[in-house]
């Protein structure tokens, strides 16, 4: 073969290896090459500019401050709370009541002590036999409204002296000559108008320094110890003869009075 004839041979085989080398490549023999492409990966997902929520917390019960207790009420001077010496005095509020105020009387008969009556005065009016009694058995009188009016002190001056005047009409035409000393406001709802009403009716406005709450109808054990845990000497107890079942109060009174009999002795208010 000569030179010219293997020259030629060269050049075809270098043309036929630069062809298939090219095959996969774009752009050979004009034609785009076909793009072969394996399925795509599952892509990250993109992080978000917004940041995730936190986990919603459990809504808490709201939080409330302690009830205040609430603050005593300011008395109105004028008050009588004292019996002026070392014994305690005994005093009955809302009778006479057919049923309970003669048990009551009884028990301070057997006692042999006496009691301040808080009386009502529509109730006077229809028991004339039991507030004749309360006299008689040498109990001291207070007038306690004519209907138990807790708001009383509230109204107006003249409505305050129309009904408390007409208490004492209802007890003086039963017992003429008895003294009424003493004025206690229903509820012990107190105000300076009522206090002065009364002051200007010859009466003393009766307060108390042991409230035992037998209004409530606590058994009569819880009475005798309130009693027993309030006393002081010179102290005025208020329990009640009238306003309802008084079973609670009658069982209690025989140690409620040996108890101040005790202490410091059963006295009247001077």
């Amino acid at each position: 073969m000569t030179s010219r004839a293997l020259t030629a041979v060269g050049v075809a085989l270098l043309l036929l290896l630069a062809g298939c080398g090219d095959a996969g490549q774009p752009g050979s023999a004009g034609q785009p090459a076909p793009i072969f492409s394996r399925p795509a990966e599952p892509a990250e997902p993109a992080e978000s500019s917004t940041p995730a929520p936190k986990p919603t917390a459990e809504p808490s019960a709201p939080r409330t401050s302690p009830r205040p207790k609430p603050k005593p009420g300011t008395l109105p001077p004028g008050l009588r709370r004292t019996t002026g010496t070392r014994g305690v005095a005994l005093t009955f509020d809302d009778g006479p009541d057919p049923v309970w105020t003669p048990k009551v009387l009884d028990q301070l008969r057997r006692a042999r002590v006496t009691a301040t009556f808080c009386v009502v005065g529509s109730r006077v009016k229809r028991h004339p036999e039991l507030m004749a009694r309360i006299v008689r058995e040498g109990h001291q009188l207070c007038n306690h409204s004519w209907r138990h009016d807790v708001d009383l002190g509230s109204r107006p001056a003249p409505e305050i002296r129309a009904d408390l005047d007409r208490t004492n009409r209802a007890i003086k035409a039963v017992v003429p000559g008895a003294r009424i000393s003493y004025y206690r406001q229903p509820g012990g709802k107190w105000t300076p108008a009522v206090v002065a009403v009364a002051k200007d009716l010859g009466m003393t406005s009766l307060h108390w320094t042991v409230d035992p709450q037998d209004w409530a109808k606590p058994p009569a054990k819880k009475i005798v110890e309130r009693v027993r845990a309030g006393i002081r000497p010179g102290g005025v107890v208020l329990l009640h003869d009238g306003g309802g079942d008084r079973a609670a109060t009658l069982a209690a009174c025989p140690q409620v009075i040996a108890e101040i009999k005790r202490r410091y002795g059963v006295a009247k208010l001077n």
